[in-house]
């Protein structure tokens, strides 16, 4: 196969998000409708004030902010007679047509699979059950903008798991074409019509994964990431932005039992790979053997650190791991250990812890993630005991009606309009300036 770099991403595309080209008619490239409403605040966590006392369960949290416990693990989820699972891991939520939503949950134990609860739009719990059964281990994933999550398995042989959020007792399909390796989260960039995947090794590579036909993930090309050193600086460092390549993966699936990390001697090594997340044309993803937080820009195809532990001037973040970025740009990283925080690295640059878990050792937080409407976070303590919690607030800025991009099962001919105008304008583009859209990649 060959092995010449593949990197055919226009920065024009990245404008058709920034530059909201469909703002006005108030869509979403996510799966659901837009509220029409002033933007979210520029950096919403940096109005938030600093950790009060701990509450009744267990947390602090900035003024304005209250909690509930929606699940513990081995006990039936309140209002069902589902029992929650243990060691709680990656989550997301999902926009349902009544207005509520559903939150999903990965087992990261050696029974494995993906739970879910279900919200009424008063956020009351109707129901809990399961959407994937009889795989290992699954950690982190990601939502896609189809309404499926993307359940991973952090295993050597792992694999992702397309699963269906909203039907009980369904089983998610085994996406190999993806990559057989041992997997941590995934970002689907809806723009470039590619997945972004984490490896959870110490010599782990970046992975992206372009679907033959997006947004079909039974077939397409792996590749890995090289991080380029066009001036002779060394390994990439704070404070730099360097170019990134991408090298096709030979075996994706492991069938000549050569691990996917060696199978291209160019890429570059990511310290064990945690949380990725596509927000505003961008990808964040987190390496816990160094405590970084990465920003890579799949338009341009430039990578660059936006939190260094080791260097930074305010260190408050240690043990990163899964991370969420909100539509205003505040990126949120739980700890595996640390403090047990989330902490957000705002827009003017502070690190802030949002949310602290007192007096429970030996866990980590995980499964961060926003309600539809912004107004809920989503989180677990995975161990001793492992509790879900909600923590209601405003999470978007005080005075944002701004919603979080719905993932959820709203296939609306608003959305379907604004997927076909979005491939109307690149085709269009390509056709002006030349080009076969085909040769793109697209």
């Amino acid at each position: 196969m060959s092995t010449q770099p593949c990197s055919e991403f226009s920065p024009t595309r990245r404008g058709l998000l920034r530059g909201g080209a469909f703002g006005g008619l108030g869509l979403s490239l996510f799966g659901g409708p837009t509220v029409i409403a002033a933007p979210a605040a520029a950096s919403a966590a940096d109005g938030f004030g600093p950790l009060l006392p701990p509450n009744q369960d267990g947390l602090q949290l900035p003024a304005g902010f209250s909690s509930r416990i929606v699940a513990v693990s081995n006990q039936v989820v309140p209002g069902t007679s589902f029992v929650w699972h243990t060691d709680p891991d990656g989550g997301a939520t999902f926009a349902t047509p009544d207005g509520g939503w559903v939150y999903v949950s990965n087992a990261e134990r050696l029974a494995g699979g993906t739970n879910a609860i279900r919200f009424a739009q008063n956020g009351s719990i109707q129901s809990a059950y399961r959407i994937l059964n009889n795989t290992l281990a699954n950690c982190a994933g990601g939502p896609t903008p189809w309404g499926r999550w993307l359940s991973c398995e952090e295993t050597p042989f792992g694999r992702v798991y397309e699963c269906d959020p909203f039907t009980p007792n369904s089983q998610g399909v085994a996406r190999p074409a993806m990559g057989v390796f041992q997997h941590e989260a995934a970002a689907v960039d809806p723009v470039g019509r590619a997945v972004y995947l984490t490896e959870d090794r110490e010599d782990g590579l970046l992975y992206r994964f372009r679907p033959t036909n997006y947004p079909s993930l039974s077939s397409g090309v792996l590749e890995a990431c090289q991080v380029l050193d066009p001036q002779g600086q060394g390994p990439i460092a704070p404070g730099q932005e360097r170019p990134v390549v991408w090298f096709p993966v030979p075996d994706p699936t492991v069938q000549f039992f050569i691990p996917t990390r060696f199978q291209v001697p160019q890429a570059t090594r990511f310290n064990g790979g945690e949380g990725c997340w596509y927000e505003g044309g961008l990808i964040h993803f987190t390496t816990k053997g160094n405590n970084r937080v990465w920003k890579l820009d799949p338009a341009s195809q430039r990578l660059s650190i936006v939190y260094d532990l080791a260097t930074s001037a305010d260190p408050q973040l240690s043990g990163v791991d899964n991370v969420f970025v909100a539509p205003g740009g505040d990126v949120f990283v739980a700890e595996d250990g640390g403090n047990m925080e989330i902490v957000a690295l705002t827009l003017s640059g502070a690190v802030r812890p949002v949310v602290r878990v007192v007096g429970t050792s030996g866990s980590e937080i995980t499964g961060p993630a926003l309600s539809p409407d912004g107004q809920r976070l989503y989180f677990s303590s995975q161990r001793n005991p492992g509790r879900t919690y909600e923590v209601s607030g405003p999470w978007l800025g005080p005075k944002s009606t701004a919603a979080v991009p719905a993932f959820g099962g709203l296939a609306s001919a608003c959305t379907a309009a604004a997927l076909a105008a979005t491939a109307a304008l690149l085709s269009r583009r390509d056709e002006l300036a030349g080009l076969d859209p085909r040769a793109t990649g697209r």
